[in-house]
């Protein structure tokens, strides 16, 4: 967490989960994070009490923000939020459709007030499009995605069990914010940003898409296992499950001949390369299982290792705690610090703390007489 965007001002009207998502992102780079709040707070404040009394996702989320409480609706105080703006490089949200609007700080006008100002507005299905003016939560889009459609086990869809429509959003904000810094400090001008959940999840979409548009059928439910990749997934061996990823034939080959010592099958037609193995999955695991089965999981396990072959278990989120390579923080919050799992993203040299999760209104006061 350096802060190469220290002095970057964001003025963020997000709540939930995708623009402070977006935020955090900025935030552990360093860039100051004015995030605006209605009177009761953003609504995932209270989602739950399970963070030493705050809420599991805002304590995830909101790091590193000052929080200010608005009236949206208040002159004086649309006339603030302007004064803020006039500072700062970027604007995000992601309200309501046509919130904005009939606030009078919809990204055109903005962008024709302030030149430099970067927006980035986030919705379920984008500016345009007959859905345009819907609202959208995750699990929506996880459906009308098609996401559900692959997701679960052959009897009946299932939600990804993350709130993963909109991440996918909040990962797409954030990079196309660093992308429009880098340009505005080449044009000087700021840009306008679009994300939608519907349109990343549409994009990570694109494999069975094109099943289904150049095959006429499209990847079914297969539970924890991979419609495309053979074999891929969780096996029982005589004493626990086991989770392997054969990825190319080159595993394939060492697999077949080292863990299954089945070299009979290394070349056979039915096997010899990943379609065919998809094509004839069923066939395929009825030889794992029958080997798998018969063995211990130490005795496997050596295989794979002999074989220099992935694999791993499934893990409960207990486990995950206590996983060898899990990397955890203390992250300060109004209630004490709170135990969390530490961002992906990691540089070299020294890691800034993370800075606190804000109390509601916090640094109300303090903003109004800085931007007064």
């Amino acid at each position: 967490m350096r802060r190469a965007l220290e002095g970057v001002l964001v003025v963020s009207l997000g709540q939930a989960v995708a623009a402070p998502y977006a935020t955090q992102r900025l935030a552990d780079g360093g860039a100051r994070i004015i995030k605006i709040e209605r009177e009761g707070g953003d609504f995932a404040r209270h989602y739950d009490t399970v963070a030493m009394g705050e809420c599991s996702f805002f304590v995830w989320l909101n790091r590193g923000a000052e929080s200010i409480v608005l009236d949206l609706k208040d002159a004086q105080d649309m006339a603030l939020v302007r004064r803020m703006l006039a500072k700062a490089d970027v604007f995000i949200q992601n309200l309501a459709p046509g919130a904005l609007d009939r606030l009078g700080l919809a990204s055109p006008m903005l962008r024709s007030e302030f030149p430099r100002l970067i927006t980035c507005d986030i919705s379920g299905y984008g500016y345009e499009g007959p859905n345009k003016d819907m609202k959208a939560y995750d699990l929506l889009i996880q459906a009308e995605s098609a996401l559900g459609a692959v997701t679960g086990g052959p009897a009946e869809p299932g939600r990804v069990g993350v709130s993963i429509c909109d991440l996918t959003a909040g990962m797409n904000a954030h990079a196309a914010i660093l992308e429009a810094l880098i340009a505005r400090g080449r044009t000087g001008q700021g840009s306008a940003i679009h994300v939608s959940l519907f349109d990343g999840v549409a994009d990570m979409m694109n494999t069975a898409a094109m099943h289904q548009r150049y095959t006429g059928k499209a990847p079914g439910r297969i539970g924890f296992g991979h419609p495309q990749v053979v074999p891929y997934g969780m096996f029982r061996t005589a004493d626990s499950d086991i989770v392997i990823a054969i990825q190319n034939n080159r595993e394939w080959e060492r697999f077949s001949a080292i863990v299954l010592q089945r070299p009979d099958v290394t070349a056979h037609p039915d096997y010899a390369s990943n379609e065919a193995r998809a094509n004839h999955r069923a066939a395929l695991y009825d030889i794992i299982n029958g080997v798998f089965g018969a063995l211990a999981h130490k005795e496997i396990s050596a295989r794979l290792d002999a074989a220099d072959l992935p694999y791993g278990r499934l893990n409960g989120i207990a486990e995950l705690l206590t996983h060898p390579q899990l990397r955890t923080m203390l992250q300060a919050t109004p209630s004490g610090d709170v135990e969390v799992i530490a961002p992906a993203m990691r540089f070299a040299g020294d890691t800034p703390a993370p800075r606190p999760v804000p109390a509601l209104g916090q640094h109300t006061d303090a903003i109004r007489r800085e931007f007064s």
